[in-house]
């Protein structure tokens, strides 16, 4: 495919994603969350309650306090991220107030609060995995990550504890507790989201017998091994370092491959959420 179709593509599939993200998202909202005066953190948080306080539409209020944040990112961030961003903002905006007229599908408020928060959690995960965001306090995370000691969590963090300790004086305490389940639920599910359900590991082994280890790993996992030359800083003795990446079902297998052939070998492992090129993908196994 030429290069300029690519990039269409691209963009067509980021569009269809922060599309699909914001109307999941939405749902979670106005089927679950809303009905059950159950709010959601950064601005969307801050507009359900002066939603509730002025009964003006939700939708008017999350595309209204956004736009001073957006602004301000234009040109502190980059302006890919902004319209991405305004993109899923206005969409959020209009699938709430579309989806507004249908009363919640459930008055149970535990539930409301676990499904609302899976919902949002997914479409945010979407939104923030291909590039937007639904939340201009992240915007001001962002540039504020710049100027303080702060990292971009710990001022979003801050901004969320102020927002969902406010639910507590205008829905009530209990309300405000429940909140914090489904703010939880949802930012645990975001994670699962923008970083993939299949966990992989990433394997450094340091062996003295690189040559026979990663040709068993590469017959008996099917996974491709690069071999890199070291050399230890206290002995000063040649040592082979094989990198690969493993599912975490592998990893048993690969333990047991390892001491069979150099029990004294050093392993270690690490979290991989993503895998971009190369051969990652198995291949067959004779």
């Amino acid at each position: 495919m030429p290069a300029k179709g690519k990039n269409i593509w691209k963009l067509l599939k980021r569009y269809f994603f922060l599309f699909v993200g914001a109307i999941l998202a939405s749902i979670g909202l106005e089927i679950f969350l809303v009905p059950n005066n159950i709010i959601d953190g950064g601005i969307v948080g801050i507009s359900i309650i002066t939603s509730h306080l002025t009964n003006l539409p939700l939708g008017l209020f999350i595309f209204v306090l956004n736009l001073p944040f957006l602004i301000v990112g234009y040109k502190q961030i980059g302006k890919t991220f902004v319209i991405s961003t305004l993109f899923s903002v206005t969409t959020l905006a209009l699938g709430v107030t579309i989806l507004h007229p249908i009363t919640g599908i459930t008055k149970d408020i535990l539930l409301a609060a676990v499904f609302g928060g899976v919902t949002v959690g997914i479409g945010v995960g979407l939104i923030i995995r291909y590039g937007g965001s639904l939340d201009g306090t992240e915007v001001v995370a962002i540039i504020l990550d710049k100027r303080t000691g702060f990292s971009i969590g710990e001022i979003v963090l801050f901004f969320n504890i102020f927002i969902l300790s406010s639910a507590g004086f205008v829905f009530g305490w209990d309300k405000a507790m429940y909140s914090l389940i489904a703010y939880f639920i949802a930012f645990k599910v975001i994670d699962i989201t923008v970083e993939g359900l299949e966990e992989s590991k990433s394997v450094i082994i340091v062996s003295e017998q690189p040559e026979e280890i990663s040709e068993v790993l590469m017959a008996r996992l099917g996974r491709g091994v690069t071999v890199l030359e070291g050399k230890g800083a206290y002995t000063g003795q040649s040592k082979g370092v094989l990198y690969c990446v493993v599912t975490r079902l592998e990893i048993a297998k690969l333990k047991s491959i390892v001491e069979e052939i150099e029990p004294g070998a050093f392993v270690t492992f690490s979290d991989v959420h993503e895998v971009m090129g190369g051969r990652f993908k198995k291949r067959a196994i004779h």
